[in-house]
C-alpha cells in the first residue's frame, strides 16, 4: 500500500473512531432569536483551547434544498478539523420547514452567522481575519453567497459577513433556469445566484461535485470556476467522475470519497495558512 492510500486510510479510521466515541458538540451557542425559535451554532472545539487563542474558525452550513436539513451533517467534519486545531461550527439556518422562510432568509442567516462568529471571536477564541466558510448543496449555496452576494444583512454592519475563503461540496452556484431552485426564487432568482455577484473580493475557493450529480447541475460549477479564473481568482475544482448528489457525505459507499474530500480539503486550508494553529506564542 502506497503513502496516498495509507494516508487515506487513517483518515478514515480515525474519523469513524472519534465520530463513533462522541459525535455532539462541545456547546450549542444561539445567535439569532425569532418568535418561533432561535437558530445556534454547533460548536467543536479542539484540545487545550482557551478563549485566548487566535485560531482559525470554519462556519459549515448544511443541504436541504432550503427546505430542511440537520447541522448534524457536517459533524464528521467539524470533528476532523477540531483534531487539527481549528475552532468547528455547524450552524443551523432558517428553512421552510423549521420557520416557513424562503432561501432569501437562508442566505441572511449564513451571513449572521459569519458576522456572529467574528463578533464575538474573544470568546470563541479565534482569529476575526481567519474565518472560513463552507457547505454542501443548499448550504453550499448559502456559504458561496456570504463570499459572493451583497445584501441581506443583519446585526452589527461594522463587521464583515465576507469569509476569508470557501469550502463547497456540491453547491448550487447558479441558481438562473439553467441552474437549481429557479422554482422557489422566481424573477428575483438573480439576487441570490453566487455565479452572477462573483467580484474582486470573492474569497478563494475549493469545489467538490460529481460529474453524474442529477440534482444540482455539474455545469454550475464549471461556469463559476470559469468566472473565477476570467478574473483572476483562485478556485479549485475537484470532479468526481460518475459520482452523484451528497456522495461526500459521512458514511456514503464505502467512505473514500468522504476521506478524499477530507483529504483535500486539509491541503486547501493549509495552503492558505488556515489549518492548525501557527501561532506558537499561545500554544502552551
Amino acid at each position: 500500500m502506497n503513502r496516498k492510500a495509507l494516508y487515506v486510510l487513517s483518515i478514515l479510521l480515525t474519523s469513524h473512531i472519534l465520530y463513533a466515541e462522541s459525535n455532539d458538540p462541545d456547546q450549542k451557542i444561539e445567535f439569532k432569536t425569532f418568535k418561533k425559535s432561535g437558530i445556534k451554532l454547533h460548536v467543536f472545539k479542539p484540545e487545550k483551547w482557551k478563549e485566548s487563542d487566535k485560531r482559525t474558525a470554519i462556519v459549515f452550513f448544511f443541504g436541504g434544498g432550503w427546505t430542511g436539513g440537520t447541522p448534524k451533517q457536517f459533524y464528521p467534519h467539524c470533528q476532523h478539523l477540531s483534531k487539527k486545531g481549528l475552532i468547528a461550527i455547524s450552524a443551523e439556518y432558517r428553512t421552510k420547514k423549521s420557520h416557513g422562510v424562503e432561501p432569501m432568509q437562508c442566505v441572511e442567516d449564513g451571513k449572521s452567522a459569519i458576522r456572529w462568529v467574528r463578533a464575538n471571536a474573544n470568546v470563541l477564541g479565534i482569529d476575526p481575519k481567519k474565518v472560513v466558510a463552507a457547505g454542501g448543496s443548499a448550504g453550499g449555496h448559502v456559504a458561496a453567497c456570504t463570499g459572493t452576494v451583497s445584501g441581506f444583512e443583519s446585526g452589527d454592519l461594522k463587521l464583515s459577513s465576507v469569509p476569508v475563503a470557501l469550502i463547497l461540496f456540491n453547491p448550487v452556484c447558479d441558481t438562473s433556469p439553467a441552474g437549481y431552485g429557479n422554482n422557489r426564487l422566481g424573477k428575483n432568482w438573480k439576487e441570490i445566484s453566487p455565479l452572477h455577484h462573483i467580484n474582486k473580493k470573492t474569497p478563494p475557493t475549493c469545489i467538490f461535485h460529481g460529474s453524474a450529480d442529477t440534482t444540482v447541475p455539474f455545469d454550475n460549477v464549471l461556469q463559476f470556476k470559469k468566472r473565477m479564473n476570467e478574473i483572476g481568482l483562485r478556485c479549485e475544482l475537484h470532479t468526481y467522475d460518475g459520482e452523484k448528489h451528497g456522495f461526500f457525505n459521512f458514511g456514503r459507499g464505502d467512505g473514500t470519497a468522504y476521506t478524499d474530500t477530507v483529504s483535500k480539503m486539509d491541503s486547501f486550508l493549509d495552503s492558505l495558512g488556515l489549518i492548525g494553529y501557527p501561532d506558537k506564542k499561545n500554544k502552551k
